[in-house]
């Protein structure tokens, strides 16, 4: 599993979360919400330190990661973070990995 996130989706979180550089944002699972990989459960987001990190990326001086712990929602997908103009918000895409 990777994350990739877009330049102008780290920036929207960085101004929407007053997250400065060296700063981390955590992508969670949240129970509820929609999801077209795992029913009933969607991704939230915020400020957070990684604590068992199961992978990280980098973006604009921002560390972007999902804990071990929520691995199994991702289940053969990888995370595309990526900004939605229509809607003014932060979309998420999954692609299946190889």
């Amino acid at each position: 599993m990777k994350i990739i996130v877009e330049d102008r989706a780290a920036q929207f979180i960085k101004e929407e979360f007053d997250v400065k550089e060296d700063d981390a944002i955590r992508i969670f699972v949240k129970y509820g919400g929609e999801s077209p990989i795992q029913q009933g459960f969607s991704l939230g987001i915020g400020k957070d330190a990684p604590k068992n990190p199961a992978v990280r990326t980098v973006v604009g001086g921002i560390t972007f990661f999902v804990e071990e712990e929520d691995t199994w929602y991702f289940s053969h997908y990888d995370l595309h973070v990526r900004y939605d103009e229509k809607l003014d918000e932060i979309a998420y895409d999954y692609v299946e990995n190889q």
